[in-house]
């Protein structure tokens, strides 16, 4: 086992500590400008966002790839991974940042963080980029439909098992995850070892899966019911979505209906040959796709106040 010196990947950025919400979360930070907060996916960390961080920076914008609580060098906290609580983590970082709002760009799980901040924060989102990841509404389809990802899920819902299973051989599951859930030629044999590694800091396994763990028992408890009540009104800031087409975790036309809940402007963004994780498999594309919005969308919410 490793301690969490193994999220510190060094490289042409800066890496802190932000308190937020009771915890502390660490970040790779480059650039200056309008805020752009980078949320990561299972089984990944901040590094997952590596290209982006640098191309953002160059773009004129103040990229932050955080940790996500019980991941990387973050807080590995007994509770507190329910989706309104890792909502208010992430808006409690845009504050913590020194922002009023941000550009939030999530994937997987990240990417549900940040379509619940539109509903129970939605003054820090400026604009939401959702990448591989279906509105929480949704994304309950996703699982219903069968296939690799949905066996994963439901079998994470097993205590103390999956934890092994996921530690085992120097957490060669994780790599086997990486490589069912893209699309050909990723990932390598860099990024795979980088991954097992930072899933090897203790505790990660386990709060990785508790993520997975709420979404599906709350389900049947009046925390789940209330929050699908609020996650009901319509997201009213701009939205851009980008997936695989090859995802086998979400098929693009659960994602697509996305869209039925979104009142404000939205584009969709399809990567041709990609699987899961698009900003890896495709990091030019993908990284061109979010410039591109960024500037449409604009360096702070329409009307309203600049960054602090």
């Amino acid at each position: 086992m490793l301690d969490d010196s193994a999220a510190y990947v060094d490289g042409p950025w800066t890496h802190r500590v932000i308190g937020a919400a009771g915890a502390r979360f660490h970040a790779a930070e480059s650039g200056e400008g309008p805020l752009v907060l980078l949320l990561h996916g299972f089984p990944q960390f901040w590094w997952a966002w590596r290209a982006q961080i640098t191309a953002l920076a160059a773009a004129g914008y103040r990229a932050v790839a955080v940790d996500m609580r019980g991941y990387g060098a973050s807080d590995k906290t007994p509770r507190g991974y329910d989706l309104p609580t890792l909502a208010e983590d992430a808006a409690g970082m845009v504050r913590a940042l020194g922002s009023v709002d941000a550009a939030v760009v999530g994937h997987g799980v990240g990417g549900l963080v940040g379509w619940t901040m539109t509903a129970y924060h939605p003054e820090t989102v400026r604009s939401l980029a959702a990448v591989s990841s279906p509105h929480p509404l949704r994304a309950a389809r996703a699982v219903r439909r069968g296939g690799p990802a949905a066996r994963h899920f439901l079998a994470a819902q097993v205590p103390i098992l999956p934890e092994h299973r996921l530690l085992a051989d120097g957490c060669e599951r994780v790599g086997e995850l990486l490589d069912a859930w893209s699309g050909p030629e990723w990932p390598d044999t860099g990024a795979e070892e980088r991954y097992r590694l930072a899933f090897s800091i203790p505790k990660v396994s386990h709060c990785s899966l508790e993520y997975h763990r709420w979404l599906f028992r709350s389900r049947w408890r009046f925390d789940g019911l209330r929050y699908r009540s609020v996650l009901r009104r319509q997201v009213r800031v701009p939205v851009l979505q980008i997936h695989g087409d090859r995802d086998p975790v979400c098929r693009p036309g659960i994602a697509h209906s996305s869209r039925r809940l979104v009142s404000g402007n939205f584009r969709w963004h399809p990567v041709a040959g990609a699987g899961h994780f698009p900003h890896e498999e495709r990091p030019e594309e993908v990284t061109r796709a979010l410039v591109g919005w960024l500037g449409e969308t604009g360096g702070t919410r329409a009307g309203g106040p600049e960054p602090l």
